[in-house]
């Protein structure tokens, strides 16, 4: 067994042929072989379509929107985004010239999580008037 299986699960009848096929028998070697494993279960991460998507929206939002009259970079943008949808929580920086907001990361956003992310993207390019040239759906 390698030191890593990852398994992508579709639905219940592929998830069952999968665990009892392919992770079960290397699980059970390597614990009689007398290994400690762990097994994790999670969402599936955002795609590689949502985050070209997500990229090109960002640009297209740090193009044609002042925000209290400032030009912000794509990447800022993104932090934008992503606190507001999950109510981050900020604190000052180091200087205590600014704020930061904790725990940000859209690489491990979910599908859903993404969606809804662009979804209040559009929400907010809508009423700024904002052309996004990414329009098909991720």
């Amino acid at each position: 067994m390698t030191d890593r299986a990852v398994i992508t699960c579709f639905n219940p009848v592929q998830a069952h042929k999968a665990l009892t096929n392919a992770i079960w028998p290397q699980l059970k070697a390597m614990l009689i072989a007398g290994h400690r494993m762990v097994v994790e279960v999670k969402p599936e991460t955002r795609s590689s379509e949502q985050n070209r998507r997500l990229w090109a929206m960002l640009t297209d939002i740090s193009e044609q929107v002042d925000w209290y009259g400032r030009k912000l970079a794509p990447a800022d943008w993104k932090h934008v985004f992503s606190a507001s949808l999950r109510k981050l929580d900020v604190v000052p920086n180091l200087d205590g010239t600014g704020f930061v907001a904790l725990g940000l990361s859209t690489s491990t956003m979910t599908k859903r999580e993404m969606a809804d992310m662009q979804t209040l993207m559009e929400a907010f390019g809508a009423e700024r008037g904002v052309k996004f040239r990414a329009q098909e759906g991720a």
